[in-house]
């Protein structure tokens, strides 16, 4: 017990130094990184003049600290999901074991087509929140907000996007069974959507539906992935 909790012990420091390391390159493409997400804003509020405000004296500063932490996590992927698995393989047989690079692969391309997808739903959440509230209201947001709510949504549809990754796993550790995902489709996708009707911080039917979708597919690219992994 001590000799695992050791070893976790080192993989969460080798992960919370590489999520460092990945801070510190963001922070300095910090203002170039928030240049690019204000064009979602100036382009669903027809203004391509409009900025984000500020309300204190240090908010620029914490919002370029907001922002070099969430592209410290997203830059470190790679390193701190090989940590994952290498801290979960143990108890696997060596067949098992030779799924971590396609593990981890496929991990990091779901994730970065879910802020793929974040990005491509941003704009149409954008017009939907700034006209839901009629023309008697004027959409200003400040930069703590908005920069919160993009990154939350990265957040968001990247993990939502890890879902296949996650039932695969369960189907190669034995947890799950093909037939038991079959059995529960219907109930699955009526899950899918609530989850994604709880976990998208815009709350708008556009990110619902962008991410519900998608997760409906990969549940049923699971269960083939599954009949596949047990010939």
């Amino acid at each position: 017990m001590l000799d695992h909790l050791g070893e976790l012990r080192n993989r969460i420091f080798i992960s919370l130094a590489a999520v460092l390391v990945g801070g510190i390159v963001a922070f300095f493409y910090s203002n170039e990184i928030i240049k690019f997400l204000v064009t979602y804003y100036q382009h669903a509020a027809k203004d391509d003049h409009a900025k984000l405000l500020n309300l204190s004296p240090v908010d620029g500063f914490v919002i370029r600290l907001k922002v070099a932490t969430y592209g410290g996590i997203v830059l470190a992927l790679p390193i701190w999901l090989y940590q994952l698995w290498r801290f979960v393989t143990p108890g696997m047989n060596t067949r098992e074991k030779r799924y971590a690079i396609p593990f981890v692969a496929s991990a990091i391309v779901l994730f970065l087509l879910g802020a793929l997808v974040a990005f491509l739903t941003l704009e149409p959440a954008l017009k939907f929140l700034i006209q839901v509230g009629g023309s008697s209201q004027q959409a200003s947001y400040t930069s703590e907000k908005y920069i919160s709510l993009v990154s939350l949504m990265v957040v968001a549809f990247g993990i939502s996007f890890e879902f296949p990754v996650v039932l695969v796993f369960l189907l190669i550790a034995k947890v799950l069974k093909v037939e038991q995902l079959q059995r529960a489709r219907r109930w699955s996708i009526v899950g899918i959507f609530l989850f994604a009707a709880i976990i998208t911080p815009s709350q708008d039917p556009y990110s619902l539906f962008f991410m519900a979708i998608p997760m409906c597919l990969f549940y049923e690219g699971s269960i083939i992935i599954g009949r596949i992994l047990r010939r």
